[in-house]
């Protein structure tokens, strides 16, 4: 482990190695690789593999962008974004659950190769790959009457639950004084993730914005 990770004792946390970023970017790497390897099993011609990689990579790059444009931030860790969560619950809904859950896992990480926080190894599999591919399963509900709305608040509920039993397991301290820990865990990860679920469901609900996503399925899964 101390080839990939050092020990900072001042903050009491773990900091990566140069090694262990580098393990991390070829994980990321095999990742968009079984996209494109799933593409070629669903979507048949290379043509439409190459555009489901495309297609995935674009939305993790609009997750990643739309996750610093932050409306608010918790003061330890979670804060209320412009809609990133949308993007990745998106790939799911247009290529399925297999897809959407491999692209979270994928942006999970590469959220960790921006800003790691590392306390535990279980802690970093729930609050990054476990919790953002949680957003994939919207999936589930790609082929459902009103799959899009229902999709992504399944898919956030999914991270929601990933990042509670983080906090539970392995942050129960911050909790206030006499305050139930698991408690402060449900309410401390719904203040942020409530609010932009709200509004992400708004967005979702305008008939022009709607019309717009279906559009860009379509386009998605055409040859």
């Amino acid at each position: 482990m101390s080839f990939f990770l050092t020990y900072a004792a001042d903050s009491e946390e773990y900091l990566l190695k140069p090694a262990g970023y580098g393990l991390l970017i070829i994980l990321l790497a095999a990742l968009l690789f079984v996209i494109y390897k799933l593409g070629k099993v669903s979507l048949k011609t290379q043509k439409m593999q190459t555009k489901q990689l495309v297609t995935c990579s674009a939305a993790m790059a609009l997750a990643v962008v739309t996750s610093y444009i932050k409306v608010a931030s918790l003061p330890f860790g979670g804060s209320i974004t412009l809609f990133s969560m949308m993007f990745i619950c998106l790939i799911g809904y247009i290529y399925g659950a297999k897809t959407g859950l491999i692209t979270g896992m994928a942006y999970g990480i590469l959220q960790f190769l921006i800003e790691p926080y590392i306390f535990a190894p279980l802690q970093v599999l729930l609050d990054y790959p476990m919790a953002f591919a949680g957003l994939g399963l919207a999936g589930l509900f790609s082929s459902k009457k009103h799959g899009l709305i229902t999709g992504y608040l399944f898919g956030i509920f999914s991270r929601y639950i990933c990042h509670v039993l983080s906090g539970y397991i392995f942050f129960a301290a911050y909790a206030p004084e006499g305050m139930n820990p698991f408690l402060y865990t449900l309410g401390y990860n719904a203040t942020y993730i409530v609010p932009e679920a709200i509004a992400t469901v708004v967005i979702l609900s305008l008939p022009p914005v709607a019309k717009a996503i279906a559009q860009v399925k379509k386009q998605a899964i055409s040859s």
